[in-house]
């Protein structure tokens, strides 16, 4: 798909000609107590229509901010919808996010309203209440738990919806003339980076950006209006808004929204999405519990799933339409007997086309879900990219890369090795930040930061450029290479290596509990927490073995050495890791900097 092929229309301008291009057909289903619940195109814009309206009945002007703390949920889409048809800008929280980060976000961001999920989420903002002097009103979805609140400016998300309808009632062509006038060049979203080694930075999105970036993530993943979305990842992050608003609202696909993020996995098997996206870790999840449920199974089942992993890995980075006879008759067989079952397992039977992004995987889970039948894809994008900017064609799969540049995207590499973007993707600036912007956006090219090398005409990502090490020999090393080489263990959740100016790697290790825990059981070793379990020899054994089998694959350089366990999981609250689960490595190598120098003293040494 080019550019050229989709109108030059707004988000909100598209949802208003879907409304009457495809009025009554389905754009959102959403699972309250088990049942899932439709809403129609006309339903969705009339539902937007009057929460903007009652946005601006409570005195947001255009240009003014709207904060979303949610989970996915309809309430998120229609509050960022209607916040642009009203031509206010959506700045997403993350709803993980502990009251020091959402006082920060909202403050920095100047929110003039905060729409908040549920009580929780109100009570974070008003503890920070007092750091946040231009917010004036906070709306609420769900009102449970907050009647006895003496709140004067708490309103509940159905009273704003009603203020906007006696609001269209009064003015039936205020919203006519507002859409009219909106233009791509204004802003429609600000997204805050993950602050993995500061303060987050509010990236200015506009229309243009978006529409700009659809043709890509579009055409490169072969979308169309048949196509279906699970929506769970937060929609603060620039991934998921373009699997739940982009390519949906362009196109108008189906968008689910489950009950909760703990039930993902059953929403997914009811669900069963041509299209879904996966950060590494939900992949890593997947493989984890398929890992787990064949432990759990009898020794012929388990024969089976070793037999046919081994018989359809040699040709699974093959596009399905490239195999010959004898191929498809093996994975022919392997799916009846064993695939077919793991998919309904994890819910992706009918998925058409995967994706991974957001951060580095393991090529080994890549594999993995290849040889199962899942056809998973690595692409690449960043927030000031408005998301995907290049990708893997499906018929064109070159294992260890993130694919092509999608279309009206130019790519160059700098002499040190970082990749530059150009295009009309490429965001407006930080908010607030024009020294960040200046240094970023340099002659009309975005500097990503992240070092990448060319292989056979695609891009191959080697680390972020301020995470290289140099290790004590002067040799550069990429931590998330090792890292995620590691990760592909079940039984290994998180790894972060360690070496600048060292003599040698060493790591720090989490293991995946529910992995792990279910090895112990089958092994009848004893445990009552987390660091129990962490601190069982047994359990450091199976680890160490984990980490030597990875090893092999790595150059001499670059294998870890020494390693530890730690003994807590990494906490979001404890500032380890960033809301979307990056790691924060300053802070971890300072937090565990007693371990760490353990891991080179003398007797490690030797």
């Amino acid at each position: 798909m080019t550019s050229a092929e989709l109108p030059d229309l707004t988000l909100p301008q598209m949802l208003r000609r879907n409304a009457q291009t495809r009025g009554d057909a389905v754009a959102l289903r959403q699972k309250d107590f088990g049942i899932w619940h439709p809403i129609t195109w006309s339903g969705y814009y009339r539902r937007a229509r009057h929460l903007g309206l009652g946005l601006r009945s409570l005195g947001l002007e255009p240009g003014g901010h709207v904060g979303v703390i949610s989970e996915n949920r309809i309430e998120w889409v229609i509050a960022q919808m209607g916040t642009g048809i009203v031509r206010g800008v959506t700045v997403g929280v993350y709803p993980t996010s502990p009251a020091p980060e959402v006082a920060y976000v909202l403050g920095h961001a100047d929110v003039e309203i905060v729409i908040c999920e549920d009580q929780e989420q109100t009570d974070k903002v008003l503890e920070a209440r007092a750091e946040l002097p231009k917010l004036r009103k906070i709306i609420v979805a769900d009102m449970k738990g907050l009647a006895h609140y003496d709140e004067p400016d708490l309103l509940s998300f159905d009273d704003v919806e009603g203020l906007g309808e006696t609001l269209e009632e009064e003015q039936p062509e205020l919203i006519d003339s507002l859409l009219d006038a909106q233009t791509l060049d204004e802003l429609g979203l600000m997204i805050y980076t993950s602050g993995s080694t500061g303060k987050p930075k509010g990236a200015m999105i506009s229309y243009r950006n978006i529409r700009e970036a659809a043709p890509g993530i579009i055409g490169r993943l072969e979308l169309s209006e048949h196509d279906s979305v699970l929506s769970y990842l937060p929609l603060c992050h620039v991934a998921e808004q373009a699997t739940t608003n982009f390519a949906p609202m362009y196109l108008g696909m189906l968008v689910n929204f489950g009950e909760s993020l703990r039930t993902v996995q059953e929403d997914l098997r009811e669900v069963a999405p041509t299209v879904f996206l996966g950060v590494p870790r939900i992949w890593e999840k997947m493989h984890s519990a398929i890992h787990i449920k064949m432990l759990e199974s009898g020794p012929l089942r388990r024969g089976l799933y070793h037999t046919a992993l081994r018989l359809s890995e040699p040709f699974c980075n093959q596009h399905r339409r490239a195999l010959g006879l004898r191929e498809r008759l093996i994975y022919a067989a392997c799916y009846l007997l064993v695939f077919r079952s793991l998919q309904n397992f994890v819910g992706l039977r009918n998925c058409r086309v995967s994706i991974t992004g957001a951060a580095p995987i393991a090529p080994d889970i890549i594999r993995f879900f290849r040889t199962i039948g899942i056809p998973l894809l690595e692409v690449y994008g960043q927030t000031e990219t408005t998301g995907m900017v290049t990708g893997h064609r499906p018929e064109r799969f070159l294992p260890g890369t993130v694919g092509e540049a999608t279309v009206g995207v130019e790519l160059k590499v700098a002499e040190d090795g970082e990749l530059l973007i150009r295009g009309g993707m490429v965001f407006e600036g930080y908010y607030k930040n024009e020294d960040a912007t200046r240094s970023t956006i340099v002659d009309g090219w975005l500097h990503t930061g992240d070092v990448v090398e060319m292989r056979e005409g695609q891009i191959k990502m080697v680390d972020r450029k301020k995470d290289i090490m140099i290790t004590a020999g002067g040799k550069n090393l990429s931590p998330s290479e090792i890292e995620n080489t590691v990760k592909a263990s079940p039984y290994i959740k998180e790894c972060i290596v360690v070496g600048e100016r060292r003599k040698y790697v060493a790591a720090l290790i989490q293991i995946d509990f529910d992995t792990v825990a279910k090895w112990a059981e089958e092994h009848g070793l004893s445990y009552t927490t987390f660091r129990s379990l962490a601190e069982n020899p047994a359990v450091r054994e199976l680890v160490e073995e984990e980490v030597a089998q990875a090893n092999r694959s790595m150059p001499r350089v670059a294998q870890i050495k020494r390693l530890a366990l730690l003994t807590k999981e990494l906490d979001h609250d404890d500032d380890e890791v960033t809301a979307t689960m990056k790691i924060r490595r300053a802070n971890i190598y300072q937090k565990y900097s007693e371990l760490i120098e353990s891991l080179y003293d003398e007797v490690g040494a030797a």
